[in-house]
């Protein structure tokens, strides 16, 4: 069959009940079936962890599809010329790239992303989350917002400190983040797609001036091993083109702190509504228990909730055929399904009892919120460590922390985090 062919669902996902809570939703999906045709955005959508798993790992289907056919010949409409500067950082993106220019680009990242540099990062990620938790209004008196005191400045100071960018400017890189990824979201405007392309293009005239910088006066930071890397047997022995540099370090700034800021957010969400015990992060020497919670709030909660992919096909260029018999369902080149991670996370098939937080769940680190594949988050060890680290950090320093108000998810499907989070404490 066809994707249209499929069950149809029609949920908008900028809903207001939809946004704070989109689980029942997804229930509904997956008692339809492994996929459905979901009528708001007009493609296929996968709701069961066993097919989304497999399809972030399947090569038919990738994030690029214009290296097998033009724009025109998939019948999509032009870029515009006033997204020209957002279009032009991500035609570069790893997250963006296929094989062989992304195995080119992964190499080259993986190589500062080890388990020994990250392992190194512990002592900075504490002592940024205690000057960050020493900072925070104290008392039940003085409630402040725990997303901008802390979720979202830790994981920016952490990768900012790790790429080798100057950690005072992580206030402008959060603006330019946060305004760029607007481009993803559901229901955008021509007022967001304007101020994801002006902040793309400030973005990336700042980062040519950093690499610039570097250039002159390198260092031991991320950036300088990637201004310095050569690739001999993929590149022609030259070195990474510079709007590959500052592609890979937006993608590398943006992406180390948008994800792991709403987890961290949704986390501390977790334990103040009594659903986690923050004590499971008490005790450093317990890294492997802290690991499985945090994990398990992954799960729960995700911070990320679909990944589109575009059909390459088999060979490349021919159509992609999906399930056997009756529920095979075909795809023809450029077409898009989606990856809903959020509901695959709350698969009863996968995870028994799915809608129970449990911080000692067996197989919790099954998951899919990193992605898989290919595509895999290269910082997914980070983002774990970061929210082991950080949140030990804050609630021994904060016991007495607490709601001073409901807390509310960010309109802005598909990523799932919180707008803000009032406590006290």
């Amino acid at each position: 069959m066809r994707p249209e062919d499929l069950p149809r669902f029609r949920q908008s996902p900028t809903d207001p009940a939809f946004v704070q809570d989109p689980n029942p939703t997804y229930a509904r999906m997956r008692a339809l079936g492994p996929a459905v045709f979901w009528e708001d955005y007009g493609h296929a959508v996968f709701t069961r962890h066993a097919q989304v798993s497999a399809l972030l790992r399947d090569r038919r289907f990738g994030r690029e599809v214009t290296h097998l056919a033009s724009r025109e010949a998939l019948g999509w409409d032009p870029i515009p010329d006033r997204l020209a500067p957002f279009h032009a950082v991500e035609a570069h993106s790893l997250l963006e790239r296929e094989p062989p220019a992304h195995t080119r680009l992964r190499r080259l990242v993986n190589r500062a992303f080890t388990s020994r540099a990250i392992a190194g990062l512990a002592p900075r990620i504490e002592a940024e989350a205690r000057r960050l938790v020493d900072a925070m209004p104290a008392g039940p008196d003085a409630p402040f917002d725990l997303v901008p005191a802390f979720a979202e400045p830790l994981p920016m100071a952490v990768i900012a400190h790790m790429l080798g960018a100057p950690e005072a400017e992580g206030p402008r890189m959060l603006a330019w983040s946060h305004d760029m990824v607007g481009m993803y979201q559901a229901g955008r405007t021509r007022e967001d797609e304007d101020r994801a392309a002006a902040a793309a293009a400030a973005f990336a005239d700042w980062m040519r001036a950093l690499i610039a910088r570097r250039r002159a006066a390198p260092g031991g930071a991320l950036i300088d091993a990637l201004i310095a890397a050569e690739d001999d047997a993929a590149n022609g022995g030259g070195r990474l083109s510079e709007d590959e540099l500052v592609s890979t370090c937006i993608l590398l700034l943006n992406a180390g702190h948008e994800a792991t800021a709403h987890a961290l957010g949704n986390a501390v969400h977790l334990a103040l509504t009594g659903r986690l015990d923050p004590a499971v992060f008490a005790n450093p020497a317990s890294d492997a228990a802290a690991e499985t919670a945090a994990d398990e709030t992954l799960r729960f909660d995700a911070p990320l909730h679909m990944f589109t992919r575009f059909a390459l096909g088999e060979p490349a260029g021919g159509d992609a055929t999906v399930g056997e018999g009756a529920e095979a369902v075909t795809f023809r080149l450029g077409e898009t399904i989606g990856l809903l991670l959020g509901s695959a996370n709350r698969d009863a098939e996968a995870f028994p009892d799915p809608d129970r937080l449990d911080p000692a769940r067996a197989n919790a680190a099954r998951h899919v919120s990193f992605g898989a594949g290919i595509h895999f988050c290269v910082g997914a060890p980070l983002a774990r460590m970061e929210l082991r680290i950080g949140l030990r950090v804050l609630f021994a320093q904060r016991p007495g922390l607490c709601l001073a108000a409901p807390a509310t998810y960010r309109d802005a499907y598909h990523f799932h985090g919180l707008e803000a989070l009032r406590v006290t404490g």
